[in-house]
């Protein structure tokens, strides 16, 4: 299996999913608030495949309806860690 290359992945889908939302839906979303971004990299990003820019942090908040610390501090508080991500750069 492929190492973790976020800590955000579970809380975006969790997120989008309590919300209704489909990755199309939330990625047209995302693109309101200026980040163009595809289905299938929000899919990458939620999988954990992809790793994220802080301003792609902001941007998934934005059209998530929180901010860039909150998504952060809930991916830490389900045991994600910036430990984890470094590592698996090896």
């Amino acid at each position: 299996m492929q190492k973790a290359r976020n800590i955000v992945g579970p809380i975006v889908r969790e997120l989008r999913e309590k919300q209704g939302l489909s990755q199309a839906q939330l990625a047209a979303k995302i693109n309101v608030h200026g980040w163009d971004i595809s289905r299938e990299t929000l899919a990458k990003i939620e999988a954990q495949i992809r790793w994220v820019a802080d301003f792609e942090l902001v941007k998934l908040g934005e059209g998530l309806g929180t901010d860039a610390p909150t998504l952060i501090r809930q991916a830490v508080a389900k045991g994600g860690t910036a430990a984890a991500i470094a590592a698996s750069a090896d």
